[in-house]
């Protein structure tokens, strides 16, 4: 009886998690049970690639339907306005204020100044365009399925590299101030195991491509890593929205890549 009890409790507390999630990434409802408190925030990190599961996969839903109504490209455009919806355009902050911390000459100290400013500067701007741009000019490339399948591969992928950046580098910020405080404390090989499976396993939906996406998303991620750290000494919250929105477009335009190969 105990030992059920313990798997029932164990249960509980993981799905408490994921909820916990996912009233933190996104502006869904949640159960009154899930409860919230920074203490309750210490273990979620796990759960950030499987939030890009239901984001995507709501994105995908609106892309669909709207596809039977309305003509190209306003599904796509209507998708992506439903996962901005969705997150509150939290990683799209995070990729504006990166891109105008790190994209002049600031020292570690006046870039870290300029990426707690909510004031958004030219280089954030033109960030956000043109990444809007790539995603609505990427999904409509592709057929309506297969676009709802990178959707879901995507929103994942992208928010693994993100874990993997808090896997692998230590906090940069202020972590009295930070909304990515809730990440920082150290993940265990089993967590960061159970992030890969939730991150990785939807872009089996986009056939062999995927191969190729991933691997593209991964050098991207390579690629930031060395940046952050080479500016920052680490990385902030601002930097892993930042992440998983080049991830993001970097996991269609490789997708759109090696579709032509196959």
């Amino acid at each position: 009886m105990s030992d059920a009890s313990d798997a029932e409790g164990t249960r509980v507390g993981e799905m408490r998690l994921f909820l916990t999630a996912l009233q933190y990434f996104t502006r869904l409802p949640m159960p009154a049970w899930t409860g919230h408190g920074q203490a309750q925030l210490a273990g979620v990190a796990r759960y950030f690639p499987a939030v890009g599961w239901i984001v995507g996969g709501v994105a995908a839903g609106v892309l669909w339907l709207t596809s039977l109504l309305l003509p190209a490209p306003l599904p796509v455009i209507l998708s992506t306005a439903a996962a901005m919806w969705m997150t509150g355009a939290f990683h799209e902050d995070g990729l504006a204020d990166t891109i105008d911390g790190l994209g002049g000459s600031a020292n570690r100290e006046r870039a870290l100044e300029i990426m707690k400013d909510s004031r958004v500067g030219t280089f954030g701007v033109l960030a956000l365009v043109m990444t809007v741009l790539i995603k609505l000019a990427a999904l409509d490339a592709m057929p309506v399925l297969s676009a709802c399948a990178a959707l879901v591969a995507a929103h994942s992928v992208s928010r693994w590299c993100s874990v993997v950046i808090v896997w692998r580098r230590q906090y940069a910020g202020n972590l009295l101030h930070s909304r990515a405080k809730p990440a920082v404390p150290a993940m265990t090989p089993t967590q960061f195991s159970m992030a890969t499976i939730f991150g990785l396993l939807p872009a089996i939906l986009c056939g062999i491509p995927a191969i190729a996406a991933v691997t593209v998303a991964a050098i991207t991620l390579a690629w930031l890593l060395r940046w952050f750290t080479s500016r920052l000494g680490g990385y902030t919250g601002d930097t892993l929205g930042a992440t998983q929105q080049l991830t993001e477009i970097s996991f269609y335009l490789a997708l759109l890549a090696a579709w032509k190969f196959y």
